[in-house]
């Protein structure tokens, strides 16, 4: 038999598959491939695996077995269904075996950290927003967390290779990529290839801004959780350059699952957002770091600024997009 190849990690009914159970699965009964869960590429003789929403990135189509270029199946972990707690408290504690948790000091990634128990990162511009809330969140939980402190030359070095890596070039993305660059290139620092972190619970569980203000909120989380694929490939394209790979239980079946079953006018009700997430975050952290809202990742570390000031530097007054379009213009020697 060929070598299977693994990226990531997998598992069938709440268990993890060791490499010797998955080379036996594969030799006798490959089909029981397609209920299982985790997040993973898999490859061997001419067929290839990827889990169910595509986290993991590699050859063939998201939650599909193909062999020798034909579809065999459709990837459907088979789990139970599970109230929101268990679920997320399951789909932590499958990946909690190693890593290090991306911590930003909101619900999403504190509530990880807290059932993670492991070291945490974060990253930021000095005092930036993250970098403080982060240190209190690990302060009260009692978790060790490395505290990385990037500065506007880190950002400028980093800048030309995050605008090749991302699919697309515009201020946003190049904003949230640059955050995981350095979040990837603390992490792979200290030997870690797994970033745990809370990516999947804004979109899940209503935690945007302007969701406050939708009227049809149910399609916009459905058209922004499809919207998910793409930023896992730009994310996951970013956390490679260090060799890591982000992990994200909020993405986790049993997770979507339990999610999808709450009406989204029970997610964001009353001017607050992610409502369920929140009252389960509740019964493991205090309430002032259940219900903090926190800004988005490219702002509370204080990037999104910096991106904008050295934009300006460079003659780019009032557009960050000219700006990056200059950096790919210098990169292709144009």
């Amino acid at each position: 038999m060929s070598t299977v190849i693994l990226s990531g990690w997998i598992e069938q009914n709440g268990h993890r598959i060791s490499p010797d159970a998955l080379e036996e699965i594969i030799a006798n009964s490959p089909e029981e491939i397609l209920r299982c869960g985790g997040e993973f590429f898999l490859a061997w003789n001419g067929c290839t695996a990827r889990d169910h929403f595509g986290i993991m990135e590699g050859t063939g189509p998201k939650g599909m077995l193909t062999c020798n270029g034909e579809m065999r199946g459709e990837i459907n972990p088979e789990v139970p269904d599970m109230p929101l707690e268990e679920a997320i408290v399951t789909a932590v504690q499958l990946r909690s075996d190693e890593g290090v948790v991306a911590l930003s000091g909101g619900v999403d990634s504190t509530l990880v950290a807290c059932l993670a128990k492991r070291e945490c990162i974060a990253v930021g511009i000095e005092n930036s927003h993250d970098l403080k809330q982060a240190r209190h969140a690990a302060e009260i939980l009692g978790l060790s967390c490395t505290y990385a402190t990037i500065t506007e030359a880190d950002i400028e070095d980093a800048l030309p290779t995050v605008v090749a890596t991302i699919p697309r070039k515009d201020p946003v993305s190049t904003g949230i990529a640059l955050t995981q660059y350095f979040i990837a290139r603390c992490a792979g620092e200290q030997g870690y290839h797994r970033i745990i972190t809370g990516q999947g619970a804004d979109e899940l569980f209503g935690g945007y801004t302007r969701y406050l203000e939708s009227t049809t909120l149910e399609e916009d989380l459905a058209r922004d959780f499809a919207g998910l694929e793409a930023q896992a490939r730009r994310d996951q394209a970013i956390a490679a350059l260090h060799g890591t790979y982000l992990s994200m239980p909020y993405l986790d079946i049993r997770v979507v699952r339990a999610a999808r079953k709450i009406p989204a006018a029970k997610k964001v009700t009353s001017g607050r957002r992610k409502v369920p997430l929140r009252e389960v975050a509740e019964r493991y952290i205090s309430k002032d770091l259940a219900w903090y809202e926190k800004k988005a990742m490219q702002y509370g570390s204080g990037i999104w600024p910096t991106l904008r000031k050295l934009a300006r530097k460079n003659g780019y007054k009032t557009s960050v997009q000219d700006y990056i379009d200059q950096i790919i213009r210098v990169e292709h020697g144009h």
